[in-house]
Formats: C-alpha cells, sequence, structure tokens
C-alpha cells in the first residue's frame, strides 16, 4: 500500500477503484441501454447523491442543489441576490481563501457596483485568523464568504462565531466546507450560514464536477439566479418561452441540462463516510497527524498548520526551508511511495484513512534526511 498523503486534493478509500468501477458499469447499462429509461435512472441518482451530502451536513434535500464546481456555486448565489444587496457596499473574503473564489469575486464584485476587500494575516502568521476576519467585518460587509478550513495551512475557522458576528452586522454569510468535509463535523442549522458550498472531492473521496450549494428558505427564495435553464423551473418540461418560472426550492439553482455523472460517480466516496462516520475518520486522522506535529516540534521545522489540533482541518503542513527546492522533496517522497504535494515552499501532508501509522514515520524519517535533520 502507497503512503497517501493527499486528501486534501483527491480522497481515496481501500476498494475504491472496485465501487467506481461497478458505479460507472451500471450507468453505461443503464445509458446504453435501448429503452427510455435512462433520464428516469440518472436523476433518481442525482438526488440520492443531494440526498447524502444533506444527510452529511444536516440539510434537507430540498435545499440542496448540485453545481459543477464551487465556483460555479458562488456564481450561482451570487448573481441570483438583488443586486441592491452588493451595490455600494463590501463583500469580505481572506486573502487564504481557495484563490479561484477570489478570482471570480474580484471581477463580479466589481461589476455588480460593489467594492471587495481581502482580510489579510497579521503580521508574522501564516494564516489569517478568526481576530483577524471579525476586526475587518464592519457594518459596510454585505456579504462574507468564510473558508471553514484553508488549503495552505489547514487553519479551521471558528465559523459559528463568525457567522453570528456577521449576521449582527446585517451581512448574509457563505461557507466554503470543501477542505474540512468529510473529516470534521458540519451542521448547516447548527452554524447558521445563509449558504454553504463544497466539492465532493478531498475527505469526500469523490470526483470532480459534483459541488454543491446549500442555501436556507429565506435565501432560496429571494434569489433569481442569472445562470439558469430548462431545470431552474418546478417542472423542467415546461417549455413555454413566456411562462419560465424558478422552481420553489433549491433546484432553482440548477441550470441546463444536469451533469449527472459526477454525482453518481460521487456515490460510493459519500456511502463510505457516511458508513464509516466522521467522528471515526476524525478519530484515525488525528492519530496520525499527531505523529507528524510531534515530529515537527522535536525536529524544528516551521509548522505553518495550528499548533493546536482543535484549530486544524485534517492536514498537517510545514515550511520548506528557502535552500530546499520542494519539487525535488516531493519527487524523492514519490520515490519512496509517499505522495505529497507543495504549494510554494509549503508541503502539505492529509494523512487519510488508506495512509498507515508506519507511512507516517517512514514519510518523517525520508523527510528528515531530505532536509538534513
Amino acid at each position: 500500500m502507497a503512503g497517501y498523503f493527499l486528501y486534501h486534493s483527491i480522497g481515496t478509500f481501500a476498494d475504491k477503484q472496485a465501487k467506481l468501477t461497478a458505479t460507472l458499469t451500471d450507468f453505461a447499462t443503464h445509458w446504453a441501454a435501448t429503452d427510455d429509461a435512462q433520464w428516469g435512472y440518472a436523476l433518481t441518482q442525482q438526488a440520492a447523491f443531494l440526498s447524502k451530502w444533506a444527510e452529511l451536513i444536516g440539510a434537507e434535500p430540498r435545499h440542496m442543489a448540485q453545481a459543477e464546481s464551487v465556483t460555479g456555486g458562488l456564481y450561482s448565489i451570487l448573481r441570483g441576490l438583488d443586486p441592491r444587496r452588493i451595490q455600494g457596499g463590501t463583500v469580505l473574503i481572506a486573502k487564504d481563501c481557495f484563490p479561484s473564489l477570489h478570482f471570480l469575486l474580484a471581477e463580479t464584485v466589481t461589476r455588480m457596483g460593489g467594492t471587495l476587500k481581502t482580510v489579510e494575516p497579521a503580521q508574522g502568521e501564516a494564516f489569517v485568523s478568526d481576530a483577524q476576519m471579525l476586526s475587518a467585518w464592519d457594518g459596510d460587509v454585505r456579504l462574507a464568504i468564510l473558508t471553514w478550513v484553508t488549503s495552505t495551512s489547514s487553519h479551521k475557522s471558528d465559523i459559528k462565531t463568525l457567522t453570528e458576528h456577521g449576521h449582527k452586522m446585517g451581512s448574509l454569510v457563505g461557507i466554503d466546507v470543501t477542505q474540512g468535509i468529510g473529516i470534521r463535523p458540519y451542521d448547516v442549522t447548527d452554524i447558521g450560514a445563509d449558504f454553504t458550498v463544497g466539492s465532493s472531492l478531498k475527505w469526500l473521496c469523490g470526483v470532480s464536477g459534483a459541488a454543491v450549494i446549500h442555501a436556507t428558505p429565506e435565501l432560496i427564495a429571494s434569489c433569481q439566479p442569472e445562470f439558469r435553464g430548462w431545470f431552474s423551473q418546478g417542472n423542467p418540461f415546461s417549455w413555454d418561452l413566456d411562462a419560465f418560472e424558478f422552481a420553489p426550492d433549491a433546484r432553482r439553482f440548477g441550470n441546463g441540462t444536469p451533469n449527472v455523472l459526477p454525482a453518481i460517480s460521487c456515490l460510493s466516496g459519500l456511502d463510505f463516510v457516511l458508513g464509516k462516520g466522521v467522528a471515526n475518520l476524525a478519530k484515525d486522522n488525528a492519530a496520525k497527524t499527531a505523529i507528524l506535529v510531534d515530529w515537527v516540534k522535536d525536529a524544528g521545522v516551521t509548522l505553518v498548520s495550528p499548533m493546536e489540533a482543535d484549530q486544524r482541518g485534517g492536514s498537517v503542513m510545514i515550511a520548506l526551508p528557502d535552500t530546499i527546492d520542494p519539487t525535488h522533496v516531493v519527487d524523492s517522497l514519490r520515490g519512496e511511495n509517499l505522495f505529497t504535494d507543495a504549494r510554494g515552499q509549503v508541503l502539505r501532508l492529509s494523512p487519510g484513512n488508506v495512509t498507515e501509522l508506519e507511512d507516517c514515520k517512514h514519510l518523517i524519517s525520508i523527510l528528515g534526511k531530505l532536509l538534513n535533520m
């Protein structure tokens, strides 16, 4: 078994290949049949995908919709808002968000007549703290996009506290849960954000193209997405060009013909996570990340992630010295059957359910040699 430390990228589980092959074979059997049952099958499977996501985050399936990506989901929400919500105000986001979201906001917020405010980390800190976010968050903020767990430090925000503050400020609050969902518990009712977006990759062990949107009933009712199509309607087969009407639930965030295959391909990963239980997966992950953090403490390596376990997602990220080529480190680890990646000088280590404790020990042994420690 390979030493797999890439759950921040593409997660896996022991029999993923067999499960995914069976799912795709089943899809091929239905889709290639010479009958009229294809769409009934496909839409039922997509509904199962959304129901499993809803179970994972404590939501109602009617408040869930599929999106092609987290960026696409955010765009659907943003361009569905009453323009007056953004015009003349500020949209708040942390600098260590997933960059794709910032790329979207930088252009779209300006087009909507608002100002994008990007919160910087405090001097000497590797991530944007909750305190930094709170200090930047005033009554001018119309919308805030929070990153639950960052992809560059694994810092886990106190999103409940931040959401409560945002609502006191009169802000809408959206949360990107991609790097934390499946390895840390998340409940939409407890957190109380206006909307949540997330990917089925990472700890959910799925495939690309199957992101989700969750929105509160109030936000759904007020949104009229610009990106719309026949599947935005309650009845997609209403083809009267003068009688378009949004679905009363999250289906209004649909648009053209649904991208059902990615959703279907994620079912086995969702079943794995729901079957194992997030609490059990988190406990398993904690034992492995503890080995890595203990080594960091002893070796004097710079930890980019928070030292406190309750302030981290499932990853441990370290800063390689400027004298060390990160590509060489990643390549050398790969040569030892240890799979990692780096963002700049930050080496990202995310042990999951297929990663053995011995893999963690082997990794730090090789790292010590590479870093001359």
